[in-house]
């Protein structure tokens, strides 16, 4: 897709992913270089958490049969899909930004070749700090998110792994680091 990249941004829940994302979208903004789509969810937005569309599952198999995403999922009972217009970035030569499941990266470096995989990781112990601060789990659903790990990145990948567990500040620098990395 011309000169372009897929970023592909995985980890567990509560690891920072989307409070990364969103930081690097401030600091790039001036960037031309970097996009970042907002993925649709079968799940209405915490405003001052995530950053996507929310839609109903009916509505989202809809725009899924209509072509409306470039890749799309399932997770925790949800429907996740990236939109189609991020082809048109990769071929305008962007880096695309995308949060993602592990169980699609496989899919998406069939689909894009020049793909990177970045792997958020925290502590456990922050990230519970983290989940409990959503308010949308219980302390016993939060204890089950911890013991799954997820889907495993599939072998022959290396992803560049980014450990959020410090400080925003340090995060947010490895995170946009490696991004500028993939631009060059």
């Amino acid at each position: 897709m011309g000169n372009g990249a897929l970023a592909l941004v995985v980890g567990p829940s509560g690891a920072g992913k989307d409070t990364l994302i969103g930081a690097a979208k401030a600091a790039l903004a001036d960037d031309p270089h970097f996009s970042f789509p907002r993925r649709v969810v079968t799940r209405t937005a915490m405003v001052e958490l995530e950053d996507h569309d929310s839609v109903d599952v009916n509505e989202f198999g809809r725009q899924k049969l209509r072509g409306a995403y470039a890749l799309d999922w399932e997770a925790h009972g949800l429907c996740y899909g990236v939109p189609a217009a991020i082809d048109a970035a990769m071929v305008a030569g962007r880096i695309v930004v995308v949060n993602t499941s592990r169980k699609v990266i496989e899919r998406a470096i069939e689909k894009y070749p020049n793909c990177h995989v970045l792997l958020v990781t925290a502590r456990p112990e922050v990230r519970a700090k983290r989940l409990a601060g959503r308010g949308r789990e219980s302390a016993e659903d939060i204890a089950a998110r911890l013991q799954r790990e997820g889907a495993p990145v599939p072998d022959g990948i290396v992803p560049v792994v980014i450990d959020n567990s410090a400080g925003l500040e340090d995060g947010v620098a490895a995170f946009v680091g490696a991004l500028r990395a993939i631009a060059d």
